[in-house]
């Protein structure tokens, strides 16, 4: 007998599957309306407006201002060093010309005395002194001095002070004397004159002897009547001109400066460079005699202005120490 099969059940049929989605799509719903946000907004990006660019503006205004005002403040700055470098180079030239000067006042101390004697004896003329020696009969040798000035040189340069107060008030004395001094040495193998500055009396004898003769002795004197030369009151520079050009070790020179007052700044400095200039042999003969005749043309109310004890004080150290001898005069006449 034939068992009949029985008919399979089918739990997950086609309408329990339609059920079960159903039921899941309407909690997934119930879920979302209960839950939901409205969405997020996103902010506009706005670009740069007009706003905008104008403080834009502003700050590049502010900024450029802020570097120009440091620029600015550099500049003030370099300017302020370079003003103090200038400040100190002026600062030490100070130093060093009251160095000088106090150097000065040791020396004016210690011969003050000396040169206010040597500046109030009386007048000295060399003529004077030939005529007595020749009046006693005494035959003068070559190298005898006159008047303390040793005259045994071939060559003789004059250096002149052409400044004012000497053109004033001792030009005529001042001839006068050259041509005394010229009566010493009867014949020399050259002449030469020159300014304080070292500028040439004759610009055609630049850097030459003049010849000696009498008529050339007496067109010297003659054009120095008419002569005018810058002067700075310093007989330093003529005499380092004169030196420098015209001495030599086979030559016997005097040099003989006509002054009144020195102007330097310094009598320290003056001496030095005459020293470099002027060198002593092994015998300690110094390459140029230095002669000086000072004239009497700073005498103020009883006294001497302080250049004219300056000059007198320069000469009669320069004179010692270069085997000369220095003559002031108190009288023009």
């Amino acid at each position: 007998m034939a068992i009949k099969r029985r008919h399979e059940v089918q739990v997950f049929s086609m309408s329990f599957i339609d059920c079960i989605c159903c039921g899941f799509g309407a909690m997934i719903l119930l879920l979302v309306l209960s839950q939901s946000k409205p969405p997020p907004i996103s902010e506009p990006v706005t670009q740069p407006g007009k706003g905008q660019s104008e403080e834009l503006r502003l700050l590049g205004e502010k900024t450029a201002g802020e570097l120009k005002g440091l620029e600015e403040a550099l500049a003030s700055s370099r300017d302020s060093q370079r003003e103090a470098e200038r400040e100190l180079i002026r600062l030490r030239t100070t130093s060093n010309s009251l160095e000088n000067k106090t150097t000065d006042a040791q020396l004016d101390t210690k011969t003050l005395a000396t040169i206010e004697t040597q500046l109030t004896v009386a007048k000295q003329t060399l003529t004077e002194e030939m005529r007595r020696l020749m009046s006693q009969g005494v035959k003068q040798r070559n190298d005898a001095p006159v008047g303390g000035i040793p005259v045994d040189s071939e060559y003789i340069v004059f250096v002149v002070d052409t400044s004012g107060s000497m053109q004033r008030f001792a030009w005529s004395a001042m001839i006068k004397t050259m041509s005394e001094i010229l009566d010493i040495y009867p014949r020399v193998k050259g002449i030469q004159v020159l300014s304080d500055e070292g500028g040439y009396l004759f610009s055609s004898y630049r850097g030459q002897w003049i010849p000696d003769s009498p008529a050339r002795r007496k067109a010297t004197l003659e054009a120095m009547r008419h002569w005018q030369a810058f002067s700075d009151s310093s007989p330093v520079e003529g005499i380092e001109a004169a030196i420098k050009t015209f001495a030599a070790p086979d030559k016997k020179i005097s040099v003989y400066v006509m002054g009144d007052d020195f102007t330097g700044a310094s009598v320290a400095a003056a001496l030095k460079r005459i020293r470099r200039v002027n060198p002593k042999d092994a015998s300690g003969v110094p390459l140029a005699r230095i002669h000086a005749i000072g004239f009497p043309t700073q005498h103020l109310n009883g006294g001497v202005t302080p250049s004219g004890i300056r000059f007198a004080n320069l000469m009669r150290i320069m004179c010692r120490e270069n085997g000369g001898a220095f003559v002031g005069l108190i009288s023009n006449s």
